[in-house]
């Protein structure tokens, strides 16, 4: 990434809720395009991040800056977690994507001629177009999370967050769900910022990684972030990355029994990653 050259900034960054730091001097930087994962264990922060990227959350120090823009949410697009759909809720998935002008929208609203043609336009580019007319809540989860993409993306943001898309999903949902985000990266040169637990399918087509634990984050691309001496310093304790049948396990090979238990927990501590 060239110097000058990001779309996002966050800024030694510093949140504390309910009188816990939950965020602690974060810092990274996204440039157009690029698709950056944030990785961390239940708690470590991520959802915490992403709001206060959408200035949802006000940090106690630091910024968050947005190149070119005073109001930063209006540049942004945003899925939530994974949200449950009752599947007699009369709205297709070509409506949900309809909805996606009106938040934030100030003024008269697009002709309908030309919001149906940006609806069909971004349902095509998320591969939605044969279950268009299907209601949402009959749409299996992959099927479901390509429309809430297209959701957030149909105002054509700079940015895209999405938080923890991948959970739920079985293998190859997941496996064309980060395709798919990968080739929007590109062709709209939006910054995709994207949390989950598992770096599994990540890998091979991020540019950047925001790995969080203890409050604290290192960040940069996966071959300088994803090494022993990186993440035992982020974690304070040994972490041995080992490269084993072409996959990256992290391991926690010396822990205090606390951080056992909450390996035993979550496994985002022994996550594999091709």
């Amino acid at each position: 990434m060239n110097a000058g050259s990001e779309l996002l900034s966050v800024e030694h960054v510093s949140v504390s809720l309910s009188g816990r730091a939950v965020l602690r001097d974060v810092n990274f930087k996204l440039a157009p395009g690029e698709l950056c994962a944030l990785i961390g264990a239940n708690g470590s922060g991520k959802t915490t991040l992403l709001k206060t990227i959408l200035g949802l959350v006000r940090p106690q120090s630091g910024a968050v800056r947005m190149a070119g823009a005073s109001g930063r949410v209006s540049g942004m697009g945003y899925v939530p977690q994974k949200i449950s759909f009752d599947p007699n809720l009369p709205l297709r998935a070509r409506d949900v994507v309809s909805l996606g002008f009106d938040g934030g929208r100030l003024g008269l609203p697009l002709p309908s001629r030309e919001r149906r043609a940006r609806v069909d336009q971004m349902l095509n580019a998320v591969g939605a177009t044969g279950f268009a007319e299907r209601r949402l809540g009959e749409l299996s989860g992959g099927q479901q999370q390509r429309v809430l993409i297209a959701h957030a993306l149909v105002r054509r943001p700079r940015l895209l967050l999405l938080d923890e898309p991948l959970a739920s999903l079985d293998v190859r949902s997941v496996a064309e769900i980060v395709l798919l985000l990968r080739r929007l990266a590109t062709e709209y040169e939006t910054s995709v910022l994207l949390s989950a637990h598992d770096m599994n399918a990540l890998l091979p087509v991020m540019d950047r990684i925001v790995y969080l634990a203890n409050g604290s984050a290192v960040a940069g691309k996966p071959e300088e972030v994803v090494r022993t001496e990186v993440l035992s310093r982020l974690y304070g304790y040994h972490i041995d990355v080992v490269r084993v049948h072409g996959r990256v396990v992290v391991i926690a090979a010396e822990a205090p029994d606390e951080i056992h238990a909450a390996i035993a927990r979550d496994p985002i501590h022994t996550a594999e990653v091709p």
